[in-house]
């Protein structure tokens, strides 16, 4: 495979794409009328510095987010499942030279005692992380995707499981395939390749084609639900943003799909850091920066996670992010040994984490704001995946089914794990949807649903 990403051709649409108030609302315009911008509408929008466009590219995000995926939020917890690692890279705490870590596994029955945790606080979408080792092979991920499907609390189960981890080769991710995960995660950190050698100083991370192809032989395996990502603050934003919109543009040329998702984790503190700080990223610039990927890529899940403060969160969620994490713990086996997350233990965590709020608190805030919670994994197990996702969401309809099946997975919540105080605010904010819906027979199904709900019924939806 030839490489798809130029740093030339990167660079030359930054530095020779002009943004004239004009052609920034034609590019905002587009977006909203749901086309993927090109690399150099992209530009444009990065290039837009003046504050009233900065400004008008935020609303744009934000009537692009209601226009595709409505008011809903869906809500994951990350699980780390063992740090072994055999790479150095200098932005985690997990690099094999770093004495200071204390390495740890989850066994069989430590992984189970964690899901137990999770589910009982209403969690259903878990996405399970891996250092970089030979230990956590393509087997060893498979049988623990397993393992967590096997887990029932309760009312509780999880419904999908997401992966994080090294890339593998085709007959890998098959394995890891036939264990029914949801989307593979393998995030670039950044697309700049001088860079890229800097900061991986040695072991299988620092081949960069073959982190960067890694999701190609996922496709090739058949799995069409991949996330990619880039880890802001270890070069220029402007090039990792344009960078993602390339990698996006490559996925849609060679497999007929996007990236079920992006991430754009900012730098935070990990034991033994070790980078440049000439490129870390602002509050100003990373909110600029989320609207300008949700305009340049509308059908493109965009994941903020624990990293950042509520305060930037509850900022960011207007601008076009689909998903969050919510209680969030990322000590190896934190979930049950720990009950406060604020003292967590950095020497057994990747990076520093900013949001310990429970998911409770997480859901309550987002009702207060009128954000419909979300667990829905109907896509997944209805087969709208890779490019039947596409089918449903360029037309618009992912948020007819994605509304109502948020508002089928709140309920489950409000009744299964929420406080009394939280219930009746849920149930209020239901109430709200269904009446701004249209009296049509799709509605009738919905309540009608959200009745047996009620009556212990679970895992409907449409």
């Amino acid at each position: 495979m030839k490489p798809f990403i130029d740093a030339g051709e990167i660079w030359g649409y930054i530095h020779q794409t002009p943004a004239t108030k004009e052609r920034v609302r034609e590019v905002i315009a587009k977006s909203l009328d749901k086309h993927r911008l090109t690399l150099e509408e992209t530009a444009v929008l990065i290039n837009a510095c003046d504050t009233e466009l900065v400004e008008e590219i935020k609303q744009g995000a934000k009537a692009l987010k209601e226009k595709v995926y409505g008011q809903r939020i869906v809500l994951f917890a990350p699980l780390y499942v063992g740090n072994l690692c055999i790479n150095n890279c200098a932005y985690c705490g997990y690099q094999a030279s770093n004495k200071k870590m204390k390495r740890v596994t989850l066994t069989n029955e430590d992984l189970i005692e964690q899901v137990k945790a999770l589910e009982d606080t209403g969690q259903k979408r878990l996405i399970l992380v891996y250092g970089e080792h030979p230990r956590y092979n393509a087997e060893f991920i498979a049988d623990t995707v397993r393992t967590v499907y096997s887990v029932k609390s309760g009312p509780g189960e999880i419904r999908r499981v997401n992966i994080n981890a090294a890339p593998l080769d085709i007959d890998g991710f098959r394995t890891v395939k036939d264990a029914k995960i949801g989307t593979y995660q393998v995030f670039q950190e950044t697309y700049h390749e001088e860079t890229y050698a800097k900061v991986h100083l040695s072991g299988v991370k620092r081949n960069y084609e073959w982190r960067l192809t890694a999701l190609d032989r996922a496709q090739e395996a058949g799995i069409d639900d991949v996330g990619i990502g880039a880890l802001f603050g270890l070069y220029d934003w402007r090039f990792e943003v344009m960078g993602l919109v390339r990698h996006t543009n490559h996925f849609e040329a060679c497999y007929n799909v996007g990236p079920h998702t992006i991430s754009f984790p900012r730098i935070q503190y990990a034991s033994a850091l070790n980078i440049n700080k000439d490129h870390l990223v602002s509050d100003a610039e990373f909110t600029r920066l989320v609207a300008i990927l949700r305009l340049a890529v509308p059908y493109t899940g965009l994941i903020l996670t624990a990293r950042e403060t509520s305060a930037i969160r509850d900022e960011i969620l207007q601008f076009g992010v689909s998903q969050i994490d919510g209680g969030t713990n990322i000590e190896i086996g934190g979930y049950s040994a720990k009950k406060d997350n604020e003292h967590q233990d950095i020497d057994l965590e990747q990076f520093q984490i900013n949001d310990n709020r429970s998911l409770n608190e997480i859901m309550d805030e987002l009702i207060q704001h009128k954000y419909i919670p979300s667990f829905c994994t109907s896509c997944y197990r209805a087969g709208r995946t890779g490019e039947h996702f596409m089918e449903f969401s360029v037309p618009g309809f992912i948020k007819r089914f994605c509304q109502p099946n948020a508002m089928l997975t709140l309920a489950e919540y409000l009744e299964d794990y929420a406080p009394a105080e939280t219930k009746e605010k849920g149930y209020k904010l239901l109430d709200e949807k269904l009446v701004e819906m249209d009296e049509d027979g799709f509605k009738e199904k919905l309540v009608e649903k959200l009745k047996l709900v009620k009556e212990g019924k679970r895992d409907l939806y449409f």
